[in-house]
């Protein structure tokens, strides 16, 4: 018999309220909602969220029947995310039990399940705050959520198979390295975990290698000559290896060849050649979904962000799902990729920072879109720099090596941790999160802090890992300013951070916060309670603001040219001034069929027409640029009161 894989999606029963009777086979689930998974344990909220609506203990329940044929075989169930704390029980008897919202674990349940029978399967989901799992939802500036919101699946596979063990870890490890860019010389090494073999045969590129399963394991070191290299945005090639046993069982994994290097002067580099990094941070969450997305919701995120130009992401403040890495993979997104250890760190969370650190990296390893393994963000805002929390990151980053002795490490450090704190010195890397010209200060305090970081420690490398205006697209001002809310401060805010960016390319990498507006319950600003309104897209991606636009004229190459403050209809004055942001080479404006004035965009892609005579009533206006390709449009309408 070969290995089954069977999803389990579908056909759950789901109670708010578990109980202790769910798990025997006599209980009434008649009453339970008939749910399909990914699932949030609370209808989500169109407009308000609170963290409080999702404090409870949960339960699913589902029937499993399992065939005669399967008797004698291995079978796994793996749950690939249960926010926040798991049991699992089959026919009322316990066999697993998961601490972490966001990550893969398996269970064997194989001495448990009744062959040729109908089989009860239920899961216990708390997802409550617990001062022992790391994040703390009261203290943190996001929405937690709750349930089974990733794939459920069975693993039916023979005595002598691939291993997928309780850690949620790939069978196959691969560990590509580039010996020589300048030949493109790689040597590739895949480990094989496997349970019941004597060996294994690797294939790559028309290699093969037999190798011996020597403790659980059989390994194999490939060399590829003039290998094809994961280039990013550019070219995101993606090789296969394949292995097989002996029994006919097979696995493959993806991986890429590339080179990531750091340098505190140069920034980050790619493959040999300086790649700035530039791009956007990214929740999970969307409106009407929480984070029970489908493939299909995490299609459209990442076709947004690269429609934008961005070429990195850092995906906070968790483990995302794996089919977001292998898209990130797939488009040559480099990726930053952290644990929710956040804000306030807990004396009795360590060991679970450790547990989730681990799961973390054995369960992406191998993508090669990940660059840094994020230790913590923001950590300090809540909590003494002392040696417990010392400690704690000495550990993290210490097993973060051992594990995966091919990457760097990396944290968020919030704005007020004093660049002299002794913390800084434990990652490999580091970032700042600032929002001067937002919460506090003025916009040229940024520039300020970067500049004097560099001057005392000009041998670090330092990023920018979060800055950002609240926006919402509702409210406009002809004369924004810092603390209105508006889109048109908001782009104020991201011009200004965008030159700052520019003039310093010894920034590793930079992260717009964020990509997308998320839940976060303590938030009421805007006019819009329970959302984080920083986006450049609203939460359910309906609408892209025009600071989206301003970044998509820097970083995308395709021609494109945008009118920003469009939204802002009704006009008080007779004289507008018109703000185009565009790549190409010049912008034409015409207003009511009359040509205004012709402009070319400055560095930061924009042209800024000012004192536009208005109408009364109302306006149309047209910008137009002809580039080789075609001829670029875009309108609006204003009206003058």
């Amino acid at each position: 018999m070969m290995s089954e894989r069977i999803y389990l999606n579908n056909d759950w029963k789901f109670a708010e309220q578990f109980e202790a009777s769910m798990t025997e086979a006599a209980y009434d689930d008649s009453t339970m909602q008939n749910v399909r998974l990914p699932h949030t344990c609370k209808e989500t909220p169109l407009h308000y969220f609170d963290e409080h609506c999702y404090q409870m203990i949960s339960g699913y329940r589902r029937v499993i029947e399992a065939e005669k044929a399967w008797e004698g075989k291995k079978i796994l169930l793996t749950i690939d995310g249960a926010a926040h704390d798991s049991e699992v029980f089959l026919n009322g008897e316990k066999v697993g039990e998961h601490h972490c919202g966001y990550t893969a674990f398996t269970m064997d349940i194989s001495g448990v399940l009744r062959y040729g029978e109908k089989n009860i399967l239920v899961v216990k989901v708390d997802s409550r705050e617990d001062l022992n799992i790391p994040p703390f939802g009261y203290v943190i500036d996001y929405m937690t959520y709750g349930g089974i919101y990733r794939d459920v699946t069975l693993h039916i596979v023979p005595a002598e198979h691939f291993a997928l063990p309780a850690n949620g870890a790939p069978a196959l490890k691969v560990t590509p390295i580039v010996t020589d860019l300048a030949a493109k010389t790689a040597e590739v090494t895949v480990e094989a975990a496997v349970v019941g073999a004597q060996s294994v045969t690797f294939a790559l590129e028309g290699q093969s290698i037999t190798a011996p399963a020597e403790n659980g394991t059989a390994k194999a070191v490939f060399t590829l000559d003039n290998a094809r290299l994961w280039d990013g945005v550019d070219d995101p090639f993606l090789y296969t290896v394949s292995a097989k046993l002996d029994n006919g069982e097979e696995t493959s994994a993806r991986f890429g060849c590339r080179k990531f290097e750091f340098d505190p002067q140069k920034g980050f580099i790619l493959n040999g050649r300086s790649y700035p990094l530039r791009g956007v941070s990214r929740h999970q969450d969307r409106k009407g979904a929480g984070i029970a997305l489908t493939n299909e919701m995490m299609e459209e995120d990442i076709s947004i962000i690269l429609e934008m130009g961005a070429n990195t992401i850092r995906l906070a403040h968790y483990q995302h799902a794996q089919y977001f890495y292998d898209l990130c993979d797939e488009k040559g997104l480099v990726i930053w990729a952290e644990i929710p250890y956040i804000t306030m760190h807990m004396t009795n969370g360590r060991a679970n920072t450790l547990t989730q650190m681990e799961e973390l990296i054995v369960q992406n390893y191998n993508h090669p879109c990940i660059a840094v393994w994020g230790l913590s963000n923001e950590i300090t805002a809540a909590s003494a720099v002392n040696e417990d929390l010392l400690e704690n990151h000495r550990l993290l980053n210490e097993l973060a090596h051992k594990l995966d002795p091919t990457r760097k490490t990396t944290m968020a450090n919030v704005f007020m941790l004093e660049n002299t704190s002794p913390i800084l010195e434990i990652p490999d890397v580091n970032s700042y999160n600032l929002y001067f010209g937002w919460y506090l200060g003025e916009l040229e305090q940024n520039d300020e802090f970067f500049d004097k970081y560099h001057a005392d420690y000009p041998d670090r490398c330092i990023g920018f890992s979060e800055y950002g205006a609240d926006a919402n697209p509702q409210y406009q001002s002809s004369h924004p300013e810092k603390g209105d809310y508006t889109e048109s401060y908001q782009c104020v805010y991201h011009e200004h951070i965008a030159k700052m960016i520019a003039d310093r390319p010894w920034l590793w990498a930079t992260h717009v916060w964020n990509m997308f507006d998320f839940g976060a319950a303590h938030r009421t600003e805007g006019d819009r309670l329970g959302i984080n309104d920083k986006g450049l897209v609203t939460h359910d991606r309906k609408i892209k603001k025009d600071a989206y636009y301003f970044y998509r004229a820097n970083w995308n190459p395709e021609p494109m040219i945008y009118i920003a403050g469009r939204r802002n209809v009704n006009r008080v004055k007779p004289l507008v001034d018109v703000q185009v942001f565009s790549n190409v080479e010049e912008v034409i404006l015409i207003v009511n069929d009359c040509q205004c004035g012709k402009m070319k965009p400055d560095s930061l892609k924009v042209c800024l027409f000012k004192d536009v005579p208005l109408r009364k009533g109302r306006n149309e206006i047209e910008v137009r640029a002809n580039d080789s390709k075609k001829q670029l449009i875009d309108r609006c309408a204003w009206i003058l009161q």
